[in-house]
């Protein structure tokens, strides 16, 4: 099990944040020609569109959207993952064409474990959040949708800066982890949304979340952190990786982040340098991704 998945997120994480007054940089085309590079590459998972109103995001407003979607087209080997917040987002996932008999893209699904931090980015419940879901999935697993999950503040979420730190207890977290096992997810991905957690407790949460889960079940999960220093972010994902771990999201040069707060990526060009060091296959070209984290610094 030397083999890693790194999901890059770069067009998704640092793309839903541009402002409208640097969308005319921010083209489709050039949103388009990055993917197809990554994918050139060697990635066969990129986050890359959002469902969410364009007012929140401008750069996912529908007509970028449909080009970007079309300007890929679908693409067999590849998990496009387009995220989906709510109902509404659903909807724009189907009308825009994006299903299994569309541009198949993966559907993902995310919410916090922590209420605090769920009410502020989804303005509702964990428990409201999860009832729509699984309505969601309920229809979503009928049109044979492929769903990958996303649990942010997994590792805790502080309100304030310099405030406590609430965290999600690990019976709960494990439950949550199940729950969108049950409902058809084919992957989990455990999110620090703060980079609250150092290598010691990154190691004890995912002992807990890991615990006697069957091999197959952990090669669902993944990691995603969030960190200002990248060089942190990846010594967390040293630490994820040693624990059995082997999935984890990136982004080119770091860049990215949550309307919420959120600090920056790990830089994917460091993460698969660090993996090469260790000896873990990742199918990736390391020379072909660095070239395209200079093409976007360009850009």
């Amino acid at each position: 099990m030397n083999e890693v998945v790194i999901t890059d997120v770069t067009l998704r994480e640092y793309g839903q944040n541009v402002p409208a007054s640097f969308l005319h940089v921010f083209t489709p085309r050039i949103r388009t020609d990055i993917a197809l590079r990554l994918i050139g590459a060697g990635f066969r998972n990129l986050e890359v569109l959002s469902c969410v109103q364009p007012r929140i995001a401008p750069a996912m407003n529908e007509e970028d959207v449909r080009k970007i979607a079309e300007g890929l087209g679908r693409l067999e080997g590849v998990h496009l993952i387009t995220l989906v917040p709510n109902f509404s987002g659903y909807r724009r996932y189907l009308g825009w064409n994006l299903g299994p008999d569309g541009h198949n893209h993966t559907l993902g699904m995310f919410f916090s474990a922590v209420e605090a931090h769920n009410l502020r980015n989804l303005g509702r419940t964990i428990e409201e959040t999860l009832d729509e879901y699984r309505a969601i999935l309920r229809d979503a697993v009928q049109r044979k949708v492929r769903v990958a999950a996303y649990i942010s503040a997994a590792f805790g979420y502080r309100a304030n800066p310099g405030g406590e730190v609430l965290k999600p207890e690990g019976e709960e977290l494990n439950a949550h982890v199940d729950r969108f096992f049950d409902m058809g997810a084919a992957t989990v991905t455990l999110s620090d949304l703060q980079g609250v957690a150092g290598e010691a407790e990154t190691r004890e949460l995912l002992e807990t979340v890991l615990g006697n889960r069957k091999r197959e079940a952990v090669e669902r999960l993944g990691y995603h952190p969030h960190h200002v220093r990248g060089d942190r972010g990846i010594a967390n994902s040293k630490a994820a990786y040693e624990m059995g771990i082997r999935r984890f999201d990136a982004s080119l040069g770091g860049t990215g982040g949550c309307v919420t707060g959120a600090p920056g990526n790990q830089p994917t060009e460091e993460l698969l340098e660090t993996f090469e060091r260790m000896g873990a296959g990742t199918g990736l070209v390391l020379e072909e991704v660095r070239k395209i984290g200079r093409f976007v610094e360009k850009e």
